[in-house]
């Protein structure tokens, strides 16, 4: 028989440990090993906290006894932060709700159960859409988009329970018109259902009298002026600034009219840029005499003779019939039969709370038009949103939503909707061949282009895949041009005590080099390339307006047109907004006048998810756009941003076709 021995303390270890190793590794929390006291009759394992039967044999030592109370307060934390995760998303839902909801017991769209008047507050720069970043997911920050108000003053001309409208506008601070006159005109359109509207003016310029003038009764705020001035646009000129730094804007462009280097490149206007300036100053201002004559029903001569001695205090302007009153918000239920009802005001209703119109049960689906929306500097890439020059139509972006839109055989026709100054020439042509591709893969699918405040250079350059083009007359179009460029600041280093040396291989290495100008060869090479784009845009316009390429190069050059001038030299085919637009789809498509569609807007809007990684996922531009949505960028902030765009927002060298910035007021 073998003689047995007794283990020593390292080997009896050994076989503990051996024996619990399938046990062990769920015992293990947080990096400590749980151990349990022993019940009577049992011991545990130190090892992997088993129950074995028999003798106490391991003794629990002050150490594994420290464990246990760490292990347990560890786990005690775990299960708090769980329970503070639960309780934020829980907030998280219910604030979600509130914002999507508009309220408790207040529900978007719903149905108006009496009488009453749908209140419109038109206000800021009137976006196209509703914004969704995440301040927007959260905070109704009352900001109503262009297709909201027009969306509810179309639902509202049928809806028996809306009696009239009252129009109270905000500061409008937009530099442009043509938003403003597409509302105009739905308040218009839905006067002619015989409702009233009232508009109260508790701040009157130029944009925000120009809506009120659509009302039948206007009431001026006592203590307020009525500010009809006119017109006038400024351009900053940036070249004294660059000479005194030392720094050198070197750039080439096509077409006299092709400004937008001049901010750059020069101290004062030159002949061309101030006729191209005055021209669109003249109409615009010719719109607004036409629109308030209309309105007030009055001449033109006569509008013009009493702008020229604006502003007025408001009893002046009472007396000069540009206003109907002079009261406070609160007592126009006093001065405005409709807004009373058996001796009670009416409820007056938010466009936010009206909504959209509810379509209720159909039987049978509506026709599918799908409005694509390209608002903002077009660049190559991902869209997305700069903090000073605003939303960005990016290339592959656009791209993707157009393949899409291609795929769905329910959509019948297709509108694309500009509000963009142009951008990157080479952005600008990919996504006009995703357009032509589209229609040719369905010619029996139209695209119609229905222009918004812009649709210059880059934006008009896309807007050529159109089967029809729509703009109203304050659009600002045309601008078929292009320039490229850089600027040169090794003056700027020198002066500050820096010293800069290059080294290159290749005659032309240092083309867009930031230290030197353009050689003569360099010039060269660039102007061919400039004019070889400059021709294919003209021919591509001629052939998409029937034209020749020596019509087209008379109305291009760079120069900007309103829709107005557009429309007379058939730049643009009918004046109107995104409706009539619509209508000329259902026109080509043979989809009946009167039968509703179904609008399929692109992009989607954001989630709540996708809005917080754009904007706080890494990118400059994603999180200073919250920066921005508080606090805005505008005139001459803005006017600046739009000048510096070329250094910020595009490659290198990168040719642009980008109309020119003024603000206006």
């Amino acid at each position: 028989m073998d003689e047995v021995h007794p283990l020593s303390a390292s080997e009896q270890s050994a076989v503990i440990r051996s024996r619990c190793a399938t046990r062990m590794p769920i015992r293990r929390i947080i990096g400590v090993t749980l151990a349990r006291r022993p019940a009577s009759g049992f011991r545990y394992c130190p090892v992997c906290g088993s129950r074995e039967p028999g003798a106490n044999r391991f003794q629990y030592t002050s150490t594994i006894q420290e464990d246990i109370v760490t292990t347990r307060r560890g786990v005690g934390f775990v299960f708090a932060l769980i329970g503070l995760a639960v309780l934020v998303s829980a907030a998280a839902m219910v604030v979600l709700y509130v914002s999507v909801s508009g309220g408790p017991g207040l529900s978007r769209g719903a149905r108006v159960t009496s009488s009453a008047a749908l209140v419109l507050r038109p206000d800021g720069d009137l976006p196209e859409l509703r914004p969704d970043d995440v301040l927007d997911q959260f905070v109704d920050r009352g900001t109503d988009s262009l297709r909201g108000l027009v969306g509810a003053l179309r639902r509202a001309k049928t809806d028996g329970h809306i009696t009239s409208v009252v129009l109270i506008p905000g500061s409008l601070d937009s530099p442009y018109w043509a938003k403003m006159q597409e509302l105009r005109d739905a308040i218009v359109d839905f006067r002619r259902s015989g409702k009233p509207v009232t508009a109260f003016l508790e701040y009157g310029g130029d944009r925000e009298y120009y809506l009120a003038s659509a009302a039948d009764k206007i009431y001026l705020l006592p203590s307020s002026s009525l500010d009809l001035t006119g017109i006038a646009s400024y351009e900053m000129f940036l070249r004294g600034t660059f000479d005194k730094l030392g720094a050198i804007p070197d750039f080439i462009h096509i077409g006299d009219y092709k400004t937008a280097t001049n901010q750059l490149t020069e101290k004062r206007m030159t002949a061309a840029h101030r006729e191209m300036s005055e021209s669109i100053n003249h109409d615009t201002f010719a719109q607004l005499v036409r629109a308030i004559a209309e309105g007030r029903h009055k001449s033109e001569s006569d509008v013009r003779t009493l702008v020229d001695g604006g502003p007025f205090l408001a009893k002046n302007a009472l007396d000069a019939g540009l206003v109907d009153g002079v009261a406070y918000e609160d007592e126009l239920d006093d001065l405005v039969p409709v807004l009373r009802r058996g001796g009670e005001a009416v409820d007056w209703i938010e466009t936010g709370e009206y909504g959209a119109a509810a379509d209720g049960v159909r039987l049978r689906r509506r026709p599918r038009i799908a409005v694509l929306y390209a608002v903002g500097t077009i660049v190559s890439g991902r869209g997305g949103f700069d903090p000073t020059d605003g939303e960005l139509v990016g290339s592959d972006t656009l791209i993707e939503d157009i393949r899409r839109i291609r795929d769905d055989r329910s959509i019948r026709g297709i509108v694309l909707r500009i509000d963009s100054p142009g951008g990157s020439s080479v952005a600008s042509d990919v996504i006009l061949r995703e357009l032509q591709l589209t229609k040719k893969h369905d010619p029996s699918r139209p695209i119609v282009v229905s222009m918004s405040d812009l649709a210059a250079s880059g934006g008009y350059y896309i807007a050529l895949a159109g089967d029809e083009i729509v703009a109203q007359p304050g659009t600002l179009t045309g601008s078929i041009g292009i320039y490229t460029g850089k600027i040169v600041y090794g003056g700027t280093l020198e002066k500050v005590g820096v010293s800069a040396e290059a080294v290159t291989s290749g005659a032309n290495a240092d083309i867009y080099s930031p230290l030197t100008t353009f050689t003569p060869a360099q010039r060269d090479k660039v102007q061919a390339f400039l004019r070889d784009f400059y021709t294919g845009f003209l021919d591509k316009t001629a052939a998409s307006r029937h034209k020749t390429r020596e019509q087209v190069h008379a109305l291009a050059q760079g120069r900007v047109w309103t829709g107005a001038q557009a429309k007379e030299n058939g730049l643009v085919d009918r004046l109107g907004g995104l409706d009539a637009a619509i209508a000329a789809v259902k026109d080509r498509a043979d989809i009946d006048a009167d039968e509703a569609v179904e609008t399929v807007t692109y992009p989607r809007r954001r989630t709540f998810y996708e809005a917080l990684s754009d904007q706080f996922g890494g990118s400059s531009s994603g999180s200073a756009s919250l920066v921005r949505a508080l606090t805005g960028v505008r005139g001459p902030g803005r006017a600046i941003a739009a000048a510096t765009a070329p250094g910020r927002l595009f490659r290198r060298g990168e040719p642009l076709a980008l109309m020119p910035f003024a603000f206006v007021r």
